[in-house]
């Protein structure tokens, strides 16, 4: 059975991710502080600032190596430059989870898998070092998936915006910003497909049309709560901008494509649970 390591297995999506694929594969992932991991003999701790990945890579041994990490840039830099190393010596391939920001220093139009990157933020232009490396690895060893906002039930991003709610506090939406969504199950039912695929190259995994983060927001708050929302209102300049990842080349079938309609059903509370 072919093994898969999966680097930063404790958080939202990596975790996502263990569940999924471990029914089929023999998966392993590291955690850093999360509980509950220690007792896991398939999860290794790992410390990407004080710690390098080769003995658990020597440990493991995967035929696939995913990148969920999340920290210091610097840190994760070094990591993944360790990565690299490995990578292209050994029989071994590596998915690493881009972000849609990437992008960000473009407005008019949404992006596609070989459109040129280019960044204004910190994190964006982090991303695009790291997608650049893996570019220079040979044909066959690396695969990029570019995510935009990643929902669900349970999302760290609904879970803020429960708070909010609750505690009547402002949500920032941006009315002239045009994204494009996932949901958190249906992102890794994707992910699952690409790996038994055998797929190389660049993914954009997100919904196929495309929605306002004020109407997606405004859309959520309502599905999940009974009380009015407070929402703040930023715009970031008087055109409208697209933050939104689509594919050209590389679509998957449609029964893996998803709707932002459908990510807002899944990302909804049980009605016992909604306020």
């Amino acid at each position: 059975m072919k093994s898969i390591l999966i680097l930063g297995g404790s958080g939202f999506i990596g975790h996502a991710l263990y569940k999924e694929l471990g029914r089929y594969y023999n998966t392993y992932a590291t955690y850093h502080t999360a509980k509950g991991f220690a007792s896991n003999q398939h999860f290794y701790p790992f410390h990407i600032e004080q710690d390098d990945p080769f003995s658990i890579l020597k440990d493991v041994k995967p035929k696939l190596i995913i990148s969920a990490l999340r920290g210091d840039f610097e840190a994760l830099l070094e990591t993944h430059s360790m990565l690299d190393e490995f990578v292209g010596k050994s029989n071994c391939r590596i998915l690493f989870l881009s972000s849609a920001n990437v992008f960000d220093a473009f407005q008019h139009f949404p992006s596609y898998e070989y459109d040129k990157t280019l960044s204004e933020s910190v994190f964006g232009r982090f991303k695009i070092k790291i997608e650049n490396s893996l570019m220079r690895m040979p044909p066959g060893k690396s695969l990029i998936a570019r995510l935009p906002m990643i929902f669900g039930r349970n999302a760290p991003r609904a879970a803020a915006l429960d708070e909010a709610v609750i505690e009547e506090k402002p949500i920032e939406v941006f009315p002239n910003t045009v994204v494009n969504v996932n949901e958190i199950g249906h992102l890794c039912r994707q992910i699952h497909y690409i790996i038994n695929q055998k797929c190389t190259g660049i993914y954009h995994l997100g919904s196929h049309d495309l929605v306002t983060h004020f109407d997606f927001m405004k859309s959520l708050a309502a599905n999940r709560h009974k009380k009015e929302a407070i929402f703040k209102r930023i715009y970031t300049s008087n055109e409208m901008r697209y933050l939104a990842v689509l594919p050209k080349k590389n679509r998957l079938p449609e029964q893996l494509q998803i709707s932002y309609t459908s990510v807002l059903e899944d990302s909804s509370l049980p009605k016992s649970a909604s306020n």
